[in-house]
């Protein structure tokens, strides 16, 4: 069915429902970043405004309380304000039109008083923003315990290390799990300072907070942080309309947590190709066409994210270079990508907690894999045991052409060094078993096992 047109004939707006986006489809992060729940922040905006004013003097207690109870969205019309945001360029103007109807005539004129728009959708943005990152550090947090689990349970467990995409020296991949969640955890970190440095915003019409000295305020620059107080924000040392500082900070800690989680993505993703598969996600996809097929769809999704997220950054950045006392398109350009990527973020942190919780690690492909160079795994290992036996240019030279013969006739290289006389002196068993050379990786995952 079609939605029923507008007697206008236009067709009424629809909710999103994420049809192209099933990466944050769902999730936490798109409820809290939805048309109602951004109604919702600029509604808490306008009522923290009037409440900061009455604690300054600047309006009547009954005055704060009005407007408190009226600022709820349901109260208001999603669509009417959507289409008559077209007249001003922002929601504010047709919000606060019926803010202060709703108030009535004798509370009404302290609504939005002495503010500006941008006063408001900044504040609100933030305030959407702050309990977006919220919603995201609880799944990042839950990323990060079955990191943990992963990392310690397989401590021990040796597979191949791979470095621009062959066989390098054997590691663990206890290790690996460490290294996710280290970058996991740094996201986390930049996401908590991002969030307790978002500021409240107020100037008035070109920042200089006039308006509310015209009113009566004795200390105008105190009311700023009185209004963050209200909303759990922090307090801005002064107003940034064209300082960008806050957003640019958030985009850049948002951008940085897909990256982080799109690096165990694609390490996923290559670990769990049919030829490696050294790990497999617990509840994979299916195909449209492959009944076989169990698709690593958690990986997928955040690696998408991963990167489209630098894309959405990269607007936000872009959007600093705001001319004058306030901009002309780079403030409206913000709004949009800053909430794409909040949803990006969200469905990726969610995903990444899924796919680690049921992440299957399958050790014994990743120890017969240790073997797939017939032992060159080792060739670094053997290199430092030949050297003080041969001269380090014998050594090479010898381990090049067992190497070439390995190759050439198929056989490990340990049974060819039991046939060479040069290699009389060593422990062939040691020095060519994978599972005895993963150097520090253990002690590694304890240190990174370490950071809580």
């Amino acid at each position: 069915m079609t939605p029923e047109a507008a007697p206008d004939g236009r067709h009424p707006l629809e909710a999103d429902a994420s049809l192209l986006a099933p990466g944050r489809a769902g999730c936490p992060a798109e409820s809290a970043t939805g048309d109602r729940a951004f109604l919702q922040a600029l509604l808490d905006a306008e009522a923290a405004l009037t409440r900061a004013q009455a604690s300054h003097g600047l309006a009547p207690e009954a005055a704060a309380r009005a407007v408190t109870a009226a600022a709820d969205q349901a109260r208001f019309d999603l669509q009417a304000l959507a289409l008559r945001a077209r007249d001003g360029g922002n929601p504010v103007i047709p919000l606060v039109a019926d803010l202060t109807a709703a108030v009535g005539r004798e509370w009404g004129p302290y609504v939005h008083r002495g503010a500006t728009s941008q006063d408001i959708m900044d504040t609100a943005v933030m305030l959407m923003a702050a309990r977006t990152l919220s919603l995201i550090d609880a799944d990042l947090g839950r990323a990060e315990q079955a990191l943990r689990s992963l990392a310690a349970a397989h401590r021990d467990t040796p597979m191949p290390g791979r470095t621009l995409t062959q066989h390098a020296v054997p590691t663990t991949f206890g290790l690996k799990a460490a290294g996710w969640r280290s970058l996991v955890l740094d996201a986390r970190d930049r996401l908590r300072t991002v969030r307790s440095s978002l500021p409240a915003q107020l100037g008035g019409a070109a920042g200089t907070l006039a308006a509310f000295i015209a009113f009566g305020a004795e200390r105008a620059t105190t009311l700023p942080a009185t209004y963050a107080r209200e909303l759990g924000l922090a307090a801005p040392e002064i107003p940034w309309h064209t300082l960008r500082t806050p957003v640019a900070d958030l985009a850049g800690a948002l951008a940085f947590t897909a990256g982080a989680l799109g690096k165990t993505a694609v390490d996923v993703l290559t670990l769990s190709r049919t030829e490696i598969a050294e790990v497999s996600e617990g509840a994979g996809g299916g195909s449209s066409a492959m009944p076989h097929k169990a698709n690593p769809v958690r990986a997928t999704l955040i690696a998408a994210a991963a990167r489209r997220a630098p894309g959405f950054a990269g607007t936000l950045y872009l959007s600093m270079a705001a001319e004058d006392e306030r901009p002309a398109g780079a403030w409206h350009a913000e709004w949009e990508p800053l909430r794409d990527l909040l949803r990006l973020v969200g469905g990726a942190a969610r995903d990444a907690a899924e796919l680690a919780e049921g992440l299957r690690v399958h050790a014994d492909a990743m120890r017969e894999h240790l073997d797939l160079t017939q032992g060159l795994i080792v060739s670094e290992r053997l290199s430092a045991a030949l050297a003080p036996i041969l001269g380090r240019a014998r050594a090479r030279s010898l381990l090049t052409e067992l190497a070439a013969r390995a190759h050439r006739e198929r056989r490990p290289l340990a049974a060819l060094l039991r046939e060479a006389p040069e290699a009389a002196g060593i422990d062939v068993d040691d020095v060519t078993d994978p599972t005895r050379y993963t150097g520090s990786a253990g002690a590694l995952t304890d240190r990174a096992l370490e950071r809580s």
